[in-house]
């Protein structure tokens, strides 16, 4: 065999070194050092459970794990809360994939701007931190449809979170476009994923035994190969389990811990525990409650956790927004939808902010860490901007004849099974049914989730879970009927998964005789619907304008763009858009006050603000400070920037005082019956858009928002 002769093959040298080269640019990009101490560096073995102990490569590891969601979280963002994170002793993130997001139609997928899963992983690596992936196919997470895309439902027999074939069919075409992001991202393929979930919380569904080992399979069969986990809550750990992979539990009180880890031992024996969520706040309900859970409380917690043995992650670390329209609902006695905030009265708040919660839990994490933690990021800035006057506006009934063509159809569909969007129907905003009608009497329909009734352009009232029938008054000749239907959520928790088609369900009746002839358009309320509504299109502000309507303004930003909270007193309900940027629904049953408004969406200079869909029209966006920085459980860290609001001109022009958006950091009491006002449509330029029932101002405000 000839002897390799360096003089005598200097290409090959020169190749090599370029190689090197290559190689060391590429590896720049992720500061794997930090990550991996050089005995680890050969990623044999990943992630195990030997024993009571977690291994990573030979060595045991304690999982200090938080919860952050890609999509709930502005991209700008991410690096800012990650660094959170990691300076509160934490060293694993872990996080859900939201299929109807990656999936909005069937077979078209979207991994780019806020929802590139792997830029948010590699960041994660970059900064320090390990992955534990949760990809589902369901995540429940206060999502609509517990993230699945609605157009499963468009199947009438379709059997969600079961062997089904329509089901399974559509999971291996996702998994199949979902696994090849992920499969390089795995720890030993040199990435920062140690840990992938099995489905989730599949004990409190299990209508299938056979479904967890065909999830687990799909996975395998694509490429995963490390660790397995499930996880449940207690009551479902005992159906949850599967073989192959390690189960975890869900729990708030360290009262369930013992209960939950013997139980563990009893089924699969000596096995490192994890608490994989250890609740740190709640969701919250429109018309119920805020939830607010006490540092010292969730502090105990995770020490008793820690103190037992079991590792740990802080469901939610930093909560985020629901914006647009994913938030889910529940349907337990009563159908109740979620609200757009995912603060959760988390460790960090909706805008990022420390909290008590984070100086305690800092302390101790960092008390058990052996080494000095990063110091905390300073805050990102907040302000409060000018006030904003709608000057333009909309009636969605003058807005009919620019949209897409309706759907005709001798009787009414519900939105999952409309023939638009290239045969995906429709999954989110709103859709209006019209047809004629020639007498009065009792109308009756099933409704899902809220439909506000016209006679012409009348309201004359709303039709939901409760209320299934209405009085049409007296007409004459032949009259338009009109339901303007509003999908609030779909229910995203429980055995009822399969029942969440949203619009008319069935026929409508009128004195017990069905209607026909329906057109039906689809208000989904996508950044392409407005497009259609062009500057000649708008009208001035009326006195009194007729609703439901859109509504524009202009938000002049002359400084360099910060965050800021949208408050709308004196609006009903609706839905705000800025610069096309869909904030999330408002309504002021409440508990939510406020919409977080992230600076990076804002442009310096003009910026369109839209009302959508507004119950009633507000007037006016004003600013005003009310609170100040401070401290938390005694360490000095950076505090929330002074609190503006949005306030209805009724409180103006009576003169009235006009309330901080922050009472103590908690939200001020809200009714819980909602009103019967007309609903309202509203758009944005680089303005505000929002749903209102009585004229209103909005104001602008820093801080953490009232709920």
């Amino acid at each position: 065999m000839p002897k390799w002769n360096v003089r005598r093959r200097p290409g090959r040298m020169l190749g090599l070194l370029l190689l090197v080269i290559l190689s060391f640019l590429v590896l720049r990009r992720v500061n794997w050092h930090r990550l991996t101490p050089l005995w680890m560096r050969q990623r044999r073995l990943g992630l195990q459970a030997k024993g009571q102990n977690f291994m990573l490569e030979d060595s045991a590891f304690w999982i200090f794990g938080g919860s952050v969601h890609y999509f709930r979280v502005p991209r700008e963002y991410w690096r800012d809360r990650l660094l959170k994170m990691k300076a509160c002793g934490l060293n694993t993130l872990t996080t859900y994939v939201p299929w109807n997001l990656h999936e909005p139609e069937r077979g078209r997928f979207d991994f780019s701007g806020n929802l590139d899963l792997e830029a948010f992983v590699l960041l994660a690596a970059e900064v320090g931190l390990w992955v534990i992936l949760r990809p589902g196919p369901y995540i429940c997470s206060e999502m609509d449809l517990g993230g699945l895309p609605s157009w499963l439902l468009q199947d009438p027999d379709m059997r969600l979170r079961t062997t089904y074939k329509g089901f399974t069919e559509a999971v291996d075409l996702y998994f199949d476009h979902l696994m090849v992001r992920v499969v390089p991202l795995q720890y030993k393929h040199g990435g920062p994923i140690i840990a992938v979930q099995v489905e989730n919380e599949y004990g409190s569904y299990n209508k299938d035994p056979a479904y967890m080992p065909y999830v687990k399979k799909a996975l395998e069969d694509r490429g995963i190969v490390e660790l397995l986990l499930t996880s449940d809550n207690k009551d479902g750990l005992s159906k949850g389990i599967v073989d192959g992979a390690l189960a975890t539990i869900n729990l708030q009180s360290q009262n369930e811990l013992q209960f939950l880890t013997t139980f563990l031992l009893s089924v699969q024996g000596v096995q490192p525990r994890m608490v994989m969520e250890c609740w740190t706040g709640w969701f919250d309900l429109w018309g119920g409650p805020h939830s607010i859970l006490d540092s010292s409380e969730i502090l105990e917690t995770v020490s008793a956790i820690v103190d037992s043995g079991s590792s740990i992650n802080l469901y939610m670390f930093h909560g985020g927004t629901n914006f647009g329209f994913i938030s889910g609902a529940v349907h337990l006695q009563d159908y109740k939808s979620d609200v757009t905030s995912y603060d959760y009265d988390a460790v960090l708040t909706e805008a990022g902010d420390y909290t008590a919660k984070y100086t305690g839990l800092r302390e101790f994490f960092g008390s058990i860490s052996g080494a000095p933690l990063p110091a905390p990021p300073d805050l990102l800035p907040k302000t409060a901007y000018e006030p904003v006057m709608p000057a333009l506006y909309l009636s969605l009934w003058d807005a009919l004849p620019y949209l897409e063509e309706p759907v005709t159809l001798e009787k009414p569909l519900n939105m999952e099974n409309l023939p638009i969007n290239g045969g995906n129907g429709q999954s989110f905003g709103y859709t209006l049914y019209e047809t004629t009608i020639t007498s009065s009497g009792i109308l009756s329909a099933c409704v899902r989730d809220r439909g506000q009734v016209f006679v012409n352009t009348v309201s004359i009232g709303f039709l939901d879970y409760k209320r299934k029938k209405i009085v049409i008054p007296l007409v004459q000749g032949f009259t338009v009927l009109r339901i303007l239907v509003e999908n609030c959520g779909r229910v995203n928790y429980g055995t009822n998964i399969d029942d969440q088609r949203k619009g008319l369900i069935g026929n409508i009746y009128l004195n017990d005789s069905p209607l026909k002839k329906f057109k039906i358009y689809s208000l989904d309320m996508k950044k392409s619907f407005f497009q259609r509504f062009h500057a000649d299109k708008w009208n001035p502000l009326p006195d009194v304008p007729v609703l439901p309507a859109f509504f524009l303004g202009p938000l002049l930003v002359s400084f360099s763009p910060r965050d800021t909270f949208v408050k709308l007193e004196g609006w009903e309900k609706g839905v705000v858009f800025i610069n096309g940027q869909n904030l999330g629904r408002y309504w002021n049953i409440g508990p939510q006050e406020t919409l977080y408004l992230p600076g990076a969406w804002l442009d310096q200079g003009l910026n369109q603000l839209r009302d959508r869909l507004a119950v009633s029209p507000g007037h006016c966006l004003r600013g005003e400070d009310g609170g100040s920085g401070g401290t938390v459980h005694g360490n000095t860290l950076p505090g929330p920037a002074p609190v503006h609001e949005l306030s209805g001109p009724q409180a103006s022009r009576r003169g009235g005082s006009r309330r901080s958006l922050l009472t103590a950091g908690r939200p001020a009491a809200a009714p819980s019956v909602p009103p019967l006002g007309s609903q309202a449509l509203a758009l944005p330029t680089a303005a505000v858009q929002t749903l209102p029932c009585r004229t209103g101002e909005a104001r602008w405000g820093q801080g953490r928002a009232p709920l």
